[in-house]
Parts: structure tokens; sequence; C-alpha cells
């Protein structure tokens, strides 16, 4: 697809991708400063957050640069007659960080071995085919008739992770503090209010006439979802740990027990 777009729409695109390379790196910096905060045996969780961001940090890099060798600039405006805009990269990251994110949620909690394993087993297996089914539709033509065909099969696997999330995940809720509960509530709805974004941006080709517009939409979308989706659900996550972790009786290294303690 041949776009020609104007300052303001190669703009937008440029800068929102620019936003999520500096919300990936500072997440990374965050998480690897906080991890310490932390008890060891919660420290996964936040390990997987690093590596999710880490991950998508390096694939947005390469996806803004391959956004910037797809254009040229002449006459007031950017016209794409460069190196193909590569939009693998991206699913490439989806397929790497989906499976650790839901990883994240399932490990942060501590559940039994057997369930951690069955639910890791099964939510990565969805993932897997959800973004591989979303893939062969995302790079055809707006109006071939097999782009939704291959977005509703990997609705499929997403209404799946759905179900596990909410109904399975959540009979294992009953052990867990009311803190916890809470937190793992707001992750599940944030990943319900997040993923919704995605689908939306995938139909957005088909929805708007115009191309130009269609793309700057989607690709922004994309952007603004990885950054609630990642960033966010980390520090979420590391919100889960850090209450287990008190709940467990874990000091941070270089502080003391409180004055009551002391006392005590």
């Amino acid at each position: 697809m041949d776009l020609t777009l104007s300052e303001g729409q190669f703009n937008l695109v440029y800068n929102s991708f620019s936003f999520v390379i500096a919300s990936m790196g500072a997440a990374l910096l965050f998480f690897l400063l906080a991890r310490t905060r932390v008890a060891p045996q919660h420290r996964m969780a936040v390990t997987l957050s690093t590596l999710v961001v880490a991950i998508a940090l390096y694939h947005y890099v390469r996806i803004f640069g391959s956004w910037e060798d797809a254009f040229s600039y002449a006459g007031g405006e950017y016209t794409q007659d460069g190196k193909p805009f590569n939009e693998g990269y991206r699913y490439v990251d989806w397929l790497l960080t989906v499976p650790l994110l839901l990883a994240e949620l399932v490990v942060v909690l501590k559940l039994t071995q057997s369930k951690t394993r069955s639910l890791i087993v099964r939510l990565t297996i969805a993932a897997v085919a959800m973004i591989a089914l979303g893939y062969p539709g995302e790079i055809l033509d707006a109006d071939d008739s097999m782009r939704t065909v291959w977005g509703v099969l990997s609705t499929i696997p997403f209404l799946y992770i759905l179900y596990v999330l909410f109904a399975e995940l959540g009979k294992s809720l009953e052990r867990q503090s009311d803190g916890v509960k809470k937190l793992v509530d707001a992750l599940r709805y944030i990943i319900l209010a997040t993923w919704g974004i995605y689908p939306i941006a995938y139909m957005l080709p088909s929805l708007i006439d115009n191309d130009a517009n269609a793309e700057v939409a989607r690709q922004v979308m994309y952007s603004v979802g990885d950054v609630l989706a990642k960033p966010l659900f980390g520090i979420l996550v590391l919100g889960i740990a850090l209450a287990k972790s008190r709940e467990d009786g874990y000091i941070e290294p270089g502080t003391t027990p409180s004055a009551t303690s002391d006392d005590a």
C-alpha cells in the first residue's frame, strides 16, 4: 500500500512511536530498580515485567526506523516510496510479550505448582494462536474478505483467554488477601479494556475509507494499547508482588523495622 501523508499525519505516528520507546525505556529502568523492593519468592513476576518492556523497547526502535525508511519528504508531504513498512516487527513483539504478560499474572499469585503450570500452558497456547491468526489478516488489503475471516479466527482464542482470566482464575483468588484480590481484579479489567483496543485498530482499514487516515489511526491506537498493556500492566503486577511481600513480612534492604516493632 502506497500512502501519501501530510506532515501532521506522519509526525503523529512518528511521535507516538517515540512516546512508546520512552515509556518502555522508563519502565525498564523502573522495574530494574524496584525489583529489590520485592521479596525473593515474588521477584520472578517483576523479572517477567522487565523482560516484556525490554522486548517491546527493542521492537519499537525497529518499528520507528522502519517507519522513517518507508517515507520520503517532498513538497510538504510524506510519500511511501522507500522500503516497505515492516508490520511484522509488531507481531513478533506480541508473539513474545503477550504470553509473558499472562505468565506475570499467574506467577505473581503463587498458586499451586500444578495450577500454575496448567494456566500458563493454556494461556500461552491461546496467546500464540491469537497472534498467529491475526497476522495474515493484518497484511491483507482492507477490502479483502479474508481479512475479516482471519480477524474472527483470532478473536476465538482471545475470548478463551478472557474466559480463563475471569472464570477459572477467579476461582483461584479465594486464597488471596482482599488487597491482592482488588489488584488482580484491576489487572483482569485492564486486560479487557486495553486488549479491546487492538481489534478496533485492526478493523480500522475496513471502516475508514481514507487509507492515510486509517493507517495513522491504526498505528497510533496500537501504540497506545502497547503502553497501557505493558508498562501499566507491569506496575500493577509489581503492586501485587509488593503486597504479597508485605504479607510475608519482607523487609526491604536498607530499611529497619518500625519503632513499634522495636519497642515490642
